[in-house]
């Protein structure tokens, strides 16, 4: 139970952080290094811009940093409510997401996600 509490405290600060300061004018945040070493974007950049935009409300603005992760952000939310719904109530909710075919299928979204965003032309 602490170790759960600890994660929990630990999203709640990375979340403060985010709303206070703007990664994108804040050297505190990491930089990627697949970006830093190529100059392309992993389908990992941006995402702590749209959250940070997220958090203050501009949707529009989080997307344009990154669609992918405010896509799968009801999935993640789903999945960490059903985890805590189980550990809580004991009480099983159904696992669509959980399901093998699932991850592949991430898999393939994210490797396409990530070589499209740096086609010429794309941009989001």
């Amino acid at each position: 139970m602490w170790l759960l509490a600890g994660f929990v405290a630990t999203g709640a600060a990375g979340l403060v952080l985010l709303f206070l300061f703007d990664p994108e004018h804040t050297p505190v945040f990491p930089v990627c290094p697949l970006h830093l070493l190529t100059g392309w974007d992993c389908p990992g950049c941006g995402t702590l811009r749209a959250i940070h935009q997220l958090l203050h409300g501009n949707l529009a603005a989080a997307w344009r940093f990154n669609p992918l992760t405010v896509s799968l952000l009801p999935v993640a939310g789903w999945l960490v409510l059903r985890e805590a719904i189980w550990l809580f109530a004991g009480r099983k909710l159904p696992g669509l997401v959980t399901r093998p075919a699932f991850g592949w299928a991430l898999a393939v979204v994210t490797v396409f996600f990530g070589i499209i965003r740096n086609l010429p032309g794309f941009h989001v």
